[in-house]
């Protein structure tokens, strides 16, 4: 495990703190599960982006298609090209090597 440093304002060093007595875990244990949840939802869309992505939908089939099979397939290739490599970098941020 590795040791960090990092600078917190007083309110948040005591809602860690205080979680920790609450819930008779160390600290460390607390911010890693919070960093966890985090985590977890920054890989979800807000609301916004939801319903921003369904109007971009409905849109799309309401429109005539106006290029070649060619052309649809060559885009999703790069966006599963695109998906991927992000992918990779965010693993290879997790990694702690």
């Amino acid at each position: 495990m590795a040791k960090v440093t990092y600078s917190l304002d007083d309110a948040t060093v005591r809602r860690i703190r205080r979680a920790a007595e609450r819930l008779g875990k160390p600290q460390s244990h607390v911010v890693r599960e919070a960093v966890a949840e985090y985590d977890a939802r920054t890989d979800r869309l807000s609301e916004a982006e939801r319903l921003r992505m369904l109007e971009v939908l409905d849109r799309w089939r309401k429109e005539p298609v106006e290029r070649s099979r060619e052309s649809a397939e060559a885009e999703i290739r790069e966006i599963r090209l695109s998906r991927r490599e992000s992918s990779l970098r965010r693993s290879s941020h997790d990694d702690p090597s």
